[in-house]
């Protein structure tokens, strides 16, 4: 019986353990090995570790925590969770199973794509989300936009500090008059035809081909995809979801806390804004919070 599991070993999960064992309960996190930034090279924005790569940060993490003696990882997918007894119980898909008071759910979420050939390919590399995240990498290259859902205008709005921008509302996601006045301001051309195809020797790109067969220069794309829990886990517990602009996240108070008693909820899955450093913050306040309930249960 562990004091605390936590699910997921990225940011969040990470940065949640490290309160725990620093705290010195006994700690296990499960770790499927396939963290949303898998797809990116380098991490950016992140204090300390800029340009470095999300799986050399993770090592280096995991090996900080593993100083702690009471602290373990193991490799594995957590497919099912429920309540059992005082506690909870996970089980891997390899069959074994664990047990814990309390759980820190940082299992992330898992992104949809817009069906466009040529996305899936470049995800992480020229198909981008966050230009936080990589639009200094890209500044000064004309960039576009590929509307997904009804922020994209917003989203939109951003990109031309990082370079010349060009909004392709794929036909559904007409700006309203007042984005329509910013995208003027802001030197945003506006194109009605849909994207078909993104084009050049991936994961370079060359540009896009719209419906009518006209080809437009852009060297990189931003784009909002959906989001679904990467996990079922969350769902099992009967833990109460929003929904957001992308999709469905774990409803969470400040302290990560989910509407379970004894389960909270860190990272991209327990909030509609995803970032490492909010992540990393986020699993901090999960792991604490985690730590604080024991400590009034005792008392």
């Amino acid at each position: 019986m562990y004091d605390v599991i936590v699910v997921g070993g990225s940011f969040a999960g990470m940065s949640a353990a490290m309160q725990l064992a620093r705290a010195r309960q006994k700690v296990l996190v499960i770790d499927a090995g396939m963290p949303r930034n898998r797809f990116a090279d380098e991490a950016h924005g992140f204090l300390g570790q800029d340009g470095r790569a999300p799986a050399a940060i993770i090592r280096d993490a995991r090996a900080q925590l593993l100083r702690y003696p009471s602290a373990e990882v193991t490799s594995g997918e957590a497919i099912a969770a429920r309540a059992d007894g005082d506690g909870f119980a996970i089980e891997l898909a390899g069959g074994s199973e664990h047990r814990a008071r309390r759980l820190v759910l940082a299992t992330g979420v898992a992104d949809e794509l817009p069906p466009i050939p040529g996305m899936s390919e470049r995800w992480g590399e020229t198909v981008l989300h966050c230009p936080y995240c990589h639009g200094y990498e890209m500044r000064d290259l004309p960039l576009g936009v590929i509307a997904a859902h009804p922020m994209s205008a917003h989203q939109a709005v951003l990109i031309p500090d990082w370079g010349p921008t060009t909004y392709f509302t794929q036909g559904e996601f007409e700006p309203e008059p007042a984005e329509i006045h910013a995208f003027a301001a802001r030197g945003i051309t506006i194109e009605r035809t849909p994207v078909v195809e993104l084009m050049g020797e991936a994961p370079v790109l060359d540009g896009v081909r719209l419906a009518d067969g006209r080809f437009v220069e852009v060297a990189a794309v931003f784009t909002a995809p959906r989001t679904r829990p990467a996990t079922p886990l969350a769902a099992m517990l009967g833990c109460e979801h929003e929904d957001g602009p992308t999709g469905p996240y774990v409803k969470v108070d400040q302290w990560g806390a989910t509407s379970v008693d004894g389960v909270w909820a860190a990272g991209d899955g327990a909030t509609p804004m995803h970032n490492a450093t909010l992540a990393s913050a986020a699993g901090v306040l999960a792991g604490i919070g985690a730590h604080q309930a024991s400590v009034r249960a005792a008392s």
